[in-house]
Order: C-alpha cells, then structure tokens, then sequence
C-alpha cells in the first residue's frame, strides 16, 4: 500500500488552461481536436467546444472561472489543458476575455481558404437542415440576417464574416504576443498532417506522438458544387482581407485567390 501509494501519480485540479485552439470553424479544428485530444499529456476536457468565452451571459458579472474548469478532470503536474471552440476566433469580446483570464495562454488558429470555408460552413448547415436558402441567396442575405440577432443565431449564418481573418488578428495581436500565437493553414494541414501535427506539439512544449494517422473529421456529404459566379462574387468581397492576412503572417495566400 505504502510503495503503490509513493509511486501513483499526483494530480491538481485546473486553475488556468494553457492553450485554446480558437478558430477557425471548418478549417480542421474538430480533426486537431481528434489529435489533441489523444496526447497522453493533453487533456481537452469533456466536450469538443465548451463556449465559455463566446458565452455573454458568463461575462455580465464578475466571471465564474470554476465553471470553465468543471469540464475537466484532475490532471497530472505533466499534462496541460487546452479548449478547442473555433467561434473565438471570430466573436469580438473573446479575446479579450481570453486574456483577462490567462494572458500567457498559448493560441491555436487554423485558417482555411476564406471562400471554401464560406461554403463548407453553408454545406453544413444545409445537411443539419438548418440552412432553407442556397448558397448564392444565403451569402448575398447575410447582412441583414445577423444584424441584430443574438450571437448564438447569428454566427449560424455567418459565412462570410467568420472569413475576414485580417480584422480578427489584428485583435489577437493587439493583446497576445506572435510567441504565444500559432498560425497553421488548413491546406498545409491537411497536405502535411504529420509535420504539422509534430509543430503543433512542438509549439505546446509536447512531445509528438510516435504513430498519427491522417483523419478528416467532421465531413459532411456536399450536396453540390460551387460555381463560378459565387467563386468570383465571393473572392471579389475577400480580396482586401486576403491581402491583409498576408501581410499579417507573411503568408502566400496565392491558392486562395482565383
């Protein structure tokens, strides 16, 4: 009793977490989530997307931390915790919240092509039966859909806005510093799952698991395909914030432009 009782591990329950994979929504996040969540010194709590700091009614008051922390269970002092709820990424007060509660976390960001993001969002919705109007209609709509709605609604039918990645880094980088900030491509994810997998780790202070197979995850059937007067209206609208993102990361964003 006494010898099995000096060698069982010692856990602490959670008092911050160290790292949030913020966004984007269907750029990978449910499959990095996959991965994540199978390190044997991660631990990612018991739900994918726990929505504590997109929630506005937790931060009405004084916000309860202990009801982010309840997702998860004692850990060991070598394993760290991490949330993945892609939707921070894009609603505006979270990152601030975000760093009012630990302002050295660690961030994750996935960015996938903002107008095949658009309308695998728009896919998505379709198959879950939520979405009545097409594609063309939905994206052309959308202003006057989400002006006015609560959050939750509306960033059911954000398509468009959750792609304009420049505006929505410029406020991860006004408070968190690049070090602290991991970028990935969601093509260069998913062309190099492993190598991105392993700078992923890196980048957590991890190890990388030895054997990673290439998982898609969250796939849902296309009913079509997009066609080409979408493709142009949509990259005619996401051409400045392309450029921008660019700018930001020092990325070439080439493939995301027609």
């Amino acid at each position: 009793m006494y010898i099995s009782a000096m060698f069982r591990t010692k856990r602490r329950k959670i008092e911050r977490l160290d790292f949030i994979v913020a966004g984007a929504q269907k750029s990978g996040t449910t499959a990095l989530h996959y991965f994540l969540s199978r390190h044997p010194h991660i631990c990612m709590g018991d739900q994918q997307e726990i929505h504590f700091f997109d929630n506005d009614a937790m931060f009405l008051t004084e916000p309860n931390y202990k009801e982010l922390h309840e997702h998860y269970p004692p850990i060991a002092s070598s394993t760290i915790a991490g949330d993945c709820t892609p939707s921070y990424l894009y609603h505006e007060p979270a990152m601030q919240r975000i760093w009012n509660y630990n302002p050295k976390i660690k961030l994750l960001v996935l960015l996938r092509n903002p107008i095949e993001r658009a309308f695998a969002h728009w896919n998505m919705q379709r198959y879950k039966g939520i979405e009545p109007l097409d594609f063309f209609d939905a994206v052309r709509e959308e202003e006057t859909r989400i002006a006015g709605a609560p959050p939750a609604q509306a960033r059911r039918f954000a398509y468009l806005e959750r792609g304009f990645y420049g505006r929505q880094l410029e406020r991860v980088f006004k408070l968190f510093s690049r070090e602290q900030v991991k970028i990935v491509k969601f093509e260069e994810f998913k062309a190099k799952q492993r190598q991105t997998l392993a700078a992923i780790f890196s980048f957590l202070g991890r190890k990388p698991v030895r054997s990673v197979r290439n998982k898609d995850r969250n796939v849902v059937p296309y009913d079509r395909a997009m066609n080409w007067e979408e493709r142009v209206f949509l990259h005619n609208l996401f051409a400045e914030d392309i450029a921008k993102t660019e700018q930001l990361l020092g990325w070439d964003c080439s493939d995301w432009k027609l």
